[in-house]
């Protein structure tokens, strides 16, 4: 998020001073033209999707023996949060948070249900700005329903294996479910570490062999990229181990080992971008020290071209004085060999440079 993004949502937040708590104000900045719903209801045996549906058909499925899946898409439309937070019991606050795009990563247990905030992020190709996108998953005893800002989706994966009924993903819980949706935002994580690491590399080879203002730039991008991919990576992490380690009735045993997969995922993710972090730290280092150098090496030229020429410039002084009774000036060989002095003079200096491994 750059810098002149930064201010709206703030101000947006802002417009929420003085409100009672639980008020349903979206403060994000994405408005789609109109919220989506899909319904994934499935168990080992069968499977029934149900896309571009009305919160009314979303009420069944809170009691079904089923595992339901909603997507909601758009969440600008508060009215859809609130109709939903209504008929499946949550809490005020929580639909608040889910409506108020700028929360910090989160889980929260209710009892009956567990609330998590969690990051996604978005990155075009090239050095730019890491889009953010909040997305709030509410786990309950039978269904999980999930809260997205934008229609990109990083849930296509989990779609398709239920889908095609591959893995466990059929025959576990709704908690299991949960958990695959946070892992595909954690795998995500790593696509744009992926992208990063490949311009670091190549900004890294430019720092060196040719560095110029640009490349400033693209260091202090990066740096600010990273930054941004490190307030979301610490609490994410909280995140995965407070599901992990708390002691709710909804997170089955057997679910627990794949949160831990999960957590040692989100420490490697930490890891990465430190590691990268140092890098970019090192490149503005190497900026410098390359920018110093290559003006030392033009200072040492210049230098080199001014002492060649002083003793010339004496030279040229001396018999350029107008006195009269100087003998060379009258002789038919005096400008020549003034000539030839001042060259054999400059040859020879540079050939002393060159021992002394001056050039």
């Amino acid at each position: 998020m750059n810098v002149g993004k930064l201010g709206r949502p703030m101000k947006k937040a802002a417009r929420k001073a003085g409100m009672p708590p639980g008020t349903l104000l979206y403060t994000g900045e994405h408005q789609l033209e109109k919220a989506t719903i899909d319904i994934v209801d499935y168990d080992e045996g069968s499977l029934r999707e149900f896309g571009s549906a009305t919160v009314e058909d979303c009420f069944p499925f809170r009691d079904t023996p089923t595992v339901t899946w909603m997507n909601i898409t758009g969440i600008h439309d508060t009215s859809i949060i609130g109709s939903l937070g209504e008929r499946f019991g949550l809490h005020p606050l929580v639909m608040e948070d889910i409506v108020s795009t700028g929360q910090r990563p989160k889980f929260e247990d209710f009892g009956g249900y567990a609330f998590m905030v969690v990051k996604t992020l978005h990155k075009a190709e090239g050095v730019g700005e890491i889009r953010t996108e909040q997305i709030s998953l509410i786990l309950g005893p039978n269904f999980v329903i999930s809260f997205q800002e934008i229609e990109e989706d990083p849930f296509g994966h989990v779609r398709e294996r239920i889908r095609s009924n591959k893995g466990r993903i059929r025959t576990m819980g709704p908690d299991y479910l949960a958990y695959a949706l946070i892992d595909a935002i954690i795998d995500h994580y790593f696509v744009v570490l992926e992208t990063l690491g490949d311009e670091i590399e190549i900004l890294g080879e430019e720092t060196v062999k040719d560095p110029g203002p640009e490349t400033l730039r693209t260091i202090q991008t990066l740096k600010r990229e990273l930054s941004h991919l490190r307030r979301s990576v610490w609490p994410l992490r909280e995140v995965v181990s407070s599901f992990q380690r708390g002691e709710s009735t909804l997170l089955a045993e057997k679910t627990e080992i794949f949160l831990r997969d999960a957590y040692d995922h989100t420490i490697q993710v930490m890891e990465t971008v430190e590691s990268f972090r140092d890098m970019v730290s090192g490149m503005f280092d190497t900026y410098l020290s390359s920018v110093s150098n290559r003006m030392n090496e033009v200072m040492k030229v210049l230098t080199m071209i001014a002492t060649i020429f002083i003793p010339v410039t004496f030279v040229a002084g001396i018999y350029g004085m107008n006195f009269q009774r100087m003998p060379e000036l009258a002789k038919a060989w005096g400008y020549p060999a003034a000539l030839l002095l001042m060259l054999a003079i400059a040859l020879w200096m540079v050939f002393y440079f060159r021992r002394k491994r001056w050039l």
